[in-house]
């Protein structure tokens, strides 16, 4: 018998090729717009549309392993299935190619970033056709290309020129606020008329509205590596990522993006959208909205006879907890907070205990040793509640409004100025870690909550604080305000009211949320289209000089300095090319010399908007045009907001990119440029595939496919390894390329098992051994249509009997709800089982044959195609109309099936009588209840018996 048409490895290569070339040769997968260069006349246009999108990649030179294209394959499928259910379905992939790594590259090989970056690109491209991936390559877009980044530019510009009226409730174009100063509509801040201010006055005025603005920002400095470091790239100690070398909390001149004027509308309009629950709820805490009352503290001249001259110096306090002001008993502002060098004196104030000074005989000595050791802290190291509160006494101190107290205060590294005012008043009796700090420096504590065990209300006999929001509020009266038997809300809604009667404070609303830092000392990244001129004065360049282009550098190095010096400031790579800095331009009232910023843009910036170029890559005239926006992401019925039909990617984008994202769509959408409010209507975060790391005595790992197994242990050589699971990358020596299984099985085993592993929104083992059987199902497929003798088909032009026809018509119902629902695994089951049914049959009828192969079409793509034609059709099975179940065929008796964990009742499942061991064991595992009860715990043993009882044992 020869084996020239079975279904091998060189079969499937052959199949998969020359599909893939019909397919880039036809245009299958190209999407019309309604209008513009990407129209075509099919008719497509007026369909239903949907429009699909995964998350940037970042073009690695490592390439792709099999646990990058998880989310690819199943929003493949998922696309797939809706073109073939009268969709016209939008559905690419560019590339998110600025960024450190390739700039880091550079450095070490001499290689130019554009280079390596482009040839990067290419390869991922090549990976990706393999797999079969139906995109529109003619939408496919790179963030380096200067076609792309000349609207990143514009879009910065229209944030630049445009400010957040809270009047309107919306962002307003500057040249409307300008016309307010001038026509007296709006007061300038310092009561001047806009007329006597100077130009550089006003330039300061509109730079406080601005949703794009420079200022002194505190940045994450790095000497060793001689650049300013995002929090992402700083470890948990406080070091880079890279090198770990220490960083240190500097003030720099940066740009930043006002996001917080969107706080409330990122918050509110997160309700509109279809994401999981748990990345809305990091989304409400990482923007933080906390409501309570802004408390002004005095701090008299006498009190802190620094440079103040002999004037009272105020300081707002952001509590929630306004209740509690009786019971401060000091205060504490951050080390980098402004006022403390105005309120240091020349001297240690009569009584100073030296356990507050830092064992320093003068208090600027003090303040200056404590700030340098703070500034080697990251923020998380500084709030850790389990270390050890230290702080330094400033010599001054505050009075408290409601009873008149002075209250030392002091600096410590607990206080963040990124939260709240950047100064707390301390309450130990009632917050743990002022609670902490007190006890380290022997303050006061005062109860005035009263606690509801058995404590008492002598704090000094505490173990710790005591916090509750429901309790009585005692020894709190003073002048004009009486708190005395309140519960804590009326107590809050008393004391807010009396400092707003009394002029020293007011009810407020806070937020953690903080401006968006937007600059980089870096070489590879978007430059800013900003000039500026002799005064300093930042001017935008007009659209017609867009793009501004990198220019070519023979050196990206960062200069880099002693690691432990905190005082030295960048030097940017772009600062070096003086031809490109300093530049004659006519911005519209003659030629004047200009200086270029020389910081570029975060690598975040290219993936704010790229969906919008998307819709429109040709387009040289304007960012979007505005029909096929409103086409393909303006608001609709269940989409209020408009958006991205289904935007799948990883969690570990949840807070920065999403919300970044989310900010620059609003600016667009409020000054008109799209209809859509939000970028991403329904997200869906796709789980992880891992991989075995097999580490020697030293604890390195060693490559994966050279360990054995032997009598339950693994060997890498004759050196016993251990083994543990993790995730799956060149630096674990774990990684498995898509090309390695493509090349052995093919890309449609490929995408099936990754798609039967598991549910697609957890993180599933990497198990070559089990390959095999998804590959086995395509082989069976494939029996059932073709002879592998001659080639020909083997299916027969009659009805199948209604045993066959019940089966069929369940499989089609039950496949096209979970592939409309992403249960990708237990969709293959059920089409296993049909094919399992098929495989049993002596002969196989048409309808039969056809219908299980429009079934895995969306799944297995390469292979439908090819029985599609051997079938007799001359059409193409992307876009033939997926099959319809008949209800009468559907039908049927159900049986509970009971799924235990350790012996106990998880879950209970409606299953048909006949359900196969395979899937209802899939079933059980992708119930809700069940993954809840497993939650990280893996899985020892799965025990079925169909279809009453599933039993799983875990790990």
């Amino acid at each position: 018998m020869t084996e020239t048409f079975k279904y091998g490895a060189a079969l499937a290569a052959d199949i998969e090729a020359r599909w893939q070339d019909h397919w880039e040769r036809e245009g299958t997968y190209e999407a019309p717009n309604p209008s513009g260069s990407l129209a075509d006349g099919s008719g497509r246009a007026k369909l239903p549309k949907k429009f699909i999108m995964d998350m940037f990649p970042y073009p690695s030179g490592a390439g792709l392993h099999v646990g990058h294209p998880l989310g690819y394959i199943a929003t493949d499928i998922y696309a797939r299935r809706l073109r073939m259910t009268g969709h016209n379905v939008l559905h690419t992939l560019g590339f998110d190619a600025f960024g450190l790594p390739a700039e880091q590259y550079a450095v070490q090989t001499g290689t130019h970033p554009r280079i390596s970056t482009e040839e990067n690109i290419g390869n991922m491209r090549a990976q990706l056709r393999r797999l079969g991936l139906g995109h529109d390559t003619r939408r496919s877009v790179s963030t380096i290309d200067p076609e792309y980044y000349r609207w990143t530019q514009w879009i910065f510009l229209q944030i630049f020129n445009s400010w957040y009226d809270e009047r309107a409730g919306r962002a307003r174009p500057i040249a409307d606020l300008v016309a307010e100063f001038e026509s007296g509509a709006r007061a300038c801040p310092d009561g001047r008329d806009w007329s006597d201010l100077t130009t550089a006055e006003r330039a300061d005025v509109l730079g406080g509205y601005r949703l794009a603005y420079a200022s002194d920002a505190p940045v994450n400095w790095c000497p060793g590596l001689g650049t300013v470091l995002a929090n992402e790239e700083v470890t948990a100690d406080g070091r880079s990522e890279r090198g770990n070398f220490p960083v240190f909390k500097s003030r720099l001149r940066q740009w930043n993006m006002r996001i917080t004027a969107y706080a409330d509308r990122l918050l509110d309009d997160l309700e509109a959208l279809d994401w999981p629950e748990a990345i809305k709820l990091q989304q409400r805490n990482w923007i933080g909205r906390s409501e309570g009352a802004r408390i002004d503290f005095t701090i008299p001249a006498a009190e802190g006879a620094g440079d103040n001259g002999g004037a009272d110096h105020t300081v707002a306090v952001f509590t929630t907890r306004q209740d509690t002001l009786f019971g401060s008993t000091y205060m504490v502002l951050a080390p980098e907070h402004h006022l403390v060098d105005a309120i240091v004196p020349g001297a240690w104030p009569e009584g100073t205990r030296p356990a507050w000074t830092g064992g320093h005989t003068d208090p600027g000595e003090a303040i200056a040793a404590y700030r340098k050791r703070t500034a080697a802290k990251s923020d998380v190291e500084r709030q850790a509640d389990a270390r050890e509160k230290t702080g330094v006494f400033t010599g001054a101190f505050a009075i408290n409004p409601a009873n008149g107290e002075r209250l030392p205060v002091f600096i410590a590294d607990y206080v963040l100025m990124g939260y709240g005012t950047g100064a707390i008043m301390a309450v130990p009796a009632h917050d743990a870690r002022d609670f902490a700090f007190a006890r380290a420096f022997d303050l006061p504590m005062r109860c005035v909550v009263r606690p509801t065990d058995e404590r008492g209300t002598d704090p000094a006999a505490w173990d710790d604080a005591f916090v509750s929001h429901d309790a009585e509020i005692i020894d709190s009266s003073g002048p004009g305000v009486i708190l005395d038997g309140l519960d804590v809300p009326a107590a809050k809604k008393r004391m807010t009211a009396w400092l707003e009667q009394e002029g020293v404070g007011e009810g407020t609303v806070n937020y953690r949320l903080r401006d968006w830092l937007f600059s980089r000392q870096r070489y590879w990244g978007e430059p800013f289209p900003i000039v500026y001129d002799e005064d300093g004065i930042a001017h935008a360049l007009p659209e017609s000089m867009l793009p501004l282009e990198l220019p070519e550098i023979d050196d990206y190095s960062p200069r880099t300095f002693d690691p432990e010096d905190a005082d030295t400031r960048p030097e940017t790579p772009l600062s070096r090319n003086r031809e490109w800095v300093e530049v004659e331009l006519d911005l519209g009232d003659g030629p004047r010399r200009y200086r270029r910023e020389t910081n570029t843009m975060p690598n975040w910036a290219g993936s704010c908007w790229y969906e919008l170029r998307y819709l429109d890559p040709r387009n040289s005239d304007r960012l979007v045009d505005p029909e096929v926006e409103r086409y393909w992401m303006g608001p609709r019925e269940g989409m209020p907001l408009g958006g991205v039909d289904l935007y799948v990617g990883g969690a570990e984008h949840a807070v920065l990119h999403l919300l970044y994202a989310r900010f620059w769509s609003k600016v667009l959408y409020d000054l008109g440029h799209v209809s859509s409010a939000e970028p991403f209507h329904r997200l869906f975060n796709q789980g992880m595939i891992q991989a075995h790391v097999y580490r020697d005595a030293r604890g390195f790992p060693v490559p994966a496919g050279e360990v054995e197994e032997r009598d339950g242990r693994w060997y890498h050589g004759e050196e016993p390894v251990d083994r543990e699971l993790g995730k799956m990358g060149k630096s674990l020596k774990n990684a498995v390329t898509p090309d390695e299984i493509c090349a052995e099985y093919g890309a449609d085993t490929l995408r099936l098992y990754e798609m039967a592993m598991g549910p697609l929104d957890v993180s599933r083992p990497w198990d070559p051994r089990a390959v095999v059987g998804q590959f086995r199902l395509l082989q069976r497929l494939w029996r059932n249509v073709v002879d592998e003798t001659t080639g020909g088909t083997v299916v027969v032009d009659e009805e199948p009997d209604e045993a066959t026809l019940r089966v069929m018509h369940k499989a089609v119902d039950g496949v096209g709800r979970d592939l409309d629902a992403l249960r990708f695994n237990t969709a293959i089951a059920k089409i296993t089982e049909l094919n399992n049914h098929v495989t049993k049959q002596n002969r196989v009828p048409r309808t039969v044959a056809e219908t299980l192969v429009l079934l895995i079409a969306p799944l297995a793509p390469h292979i439908a195609e090819e029985l599609w034609h051997r079938l007799g059709h001359t059409d193409s099975v992307v876009h033939r109309p997926y099959p319809q179940a008949d209800p009468a065929y559907v039908v049927d008796e159900t049986i509970t099936c009971v799924v235990q964990i350790r012996g106990k009742v998880k879950a209970r499942l409606e299953v048909a009588p006949d359900i196969s061991e395979t899937e209802l064991e899939s079933i059980a595992l992708a119930h809700p209840a069940v993954r809840g009860a497993l939650g990280d715990a893996g899985i020892r043993k799965v025990i079925v018996r169909a279809p009453k009882l599933v039993n799983i044992v875990p790990a």
